[in-house]
């Protein structure tokens, strides 16, 4: 699958009606509890997968949340139903966002992060488009509000993003510069972004320009690893890196 395909479809856009999440994978800590980071799974796929891979790490401190995104009619695929966390066609700064479905994803993320502990560090983190809606729970934040102009409802200390790209970049930037708050908020977010360069399906390229993006709005604690050889999925290597960032981060 490619993500250069021209054809918007029939996707959600035009469609204003409200899509159900799918389930809620749960990976519990095996030591304290200090941290809560919900993980959003690419296009297509399910928080089963993630939940796996992720109960695997050497983070025993860690509960991971892992939500399974609506079955939605997807213009990329010309409007095959299948679990994504917005509508998206060609991916392209030129493409339009799906704010709608940006913002639904986003505070349902927020919501799951709500009802944790007031003493427990939280953050987002996903792949691919999962990663995309993570870069957008990241300005919403550093905003103060989504998209639509709702209160953002959580304090994040961590972003990560694998194989991604950010979504809404076009406005960030004076959305942010325009409040003290926001400014000091972006500047407080540690946000990690790894990518293959040879990524076929987002190119790495993406990343890069994400990177660009939230450095120039003020996202002052970034790193950005680029990975030889690795395509569209993720490796050990790649794994370790989060590991690090996390236990980095968030003193665990």
């Amino acid at each position: 699958m490619s993500y250069t395909n021209s054809s918007m479809g029939s996707g959600s856009r035009t469609d204003r009606r409200a899509f159900e999440f799918g389930r809620t994978y749960v990976v519990r800590p095996k030591g304290k509890h200090q941290a809560t980071i919900v993980w959003l799974h690419g296009l297509g796929d399910n928080g089963s997968s993630w939940s796996q891979l992720l109960e695997s790490l050497p983070l025993p401190n860690i509960k991971w949340i892992c939500p399974t995104a609506p079955t939605r009619p997807v213009a990329l695929l010309g409007g095959f139903p299948c679990t994504a966390w917005f509508d998206m066609g060609e991916l392209s700064e030129d493409c339009p966002d799906d704010l709608e479905g940006l913002d639904s994803s986003a505070a349902h993320v927020a919501n799951l992060l709500s009802t944790e502990p007031a003493d427990i560090k939280l953050g987002i983190g996903g792949f691919s488009m999962g990663a995309a809606t993570a870069l957008y729970s990241a300005t919403c934040f550093a905003q103060g509000n989504y998209g639509n102009g709702s209160p953002y409802p959580v304090c994040l200390r961590t972003i990560i993003g694998l194989s991604g790209w950010l979504p809404g970049a076009r406005n960030m930037r004076n959305k942010i510069q325009g409040s003290h708050e926001a400014a000091r908020r972006a500047a407080s977010l540690p946000i990690l972004l790894c990518h293959g360069l040879c990524d076929e399906v987002v190119p790495h390229t993406h990343g890069e320009r994400s990177n660009h993006a939230l450095s120039l709005a003020g996202f002052q604690n970034l790193a950005f690893k680029y990975y030889d050889g690795l395509g569209h999925y993720t490796v050990p290597k790649e794994m370790d890196e989060v590991c690090n960032w996390l236990n980095a981060r968030l003193g665990l």
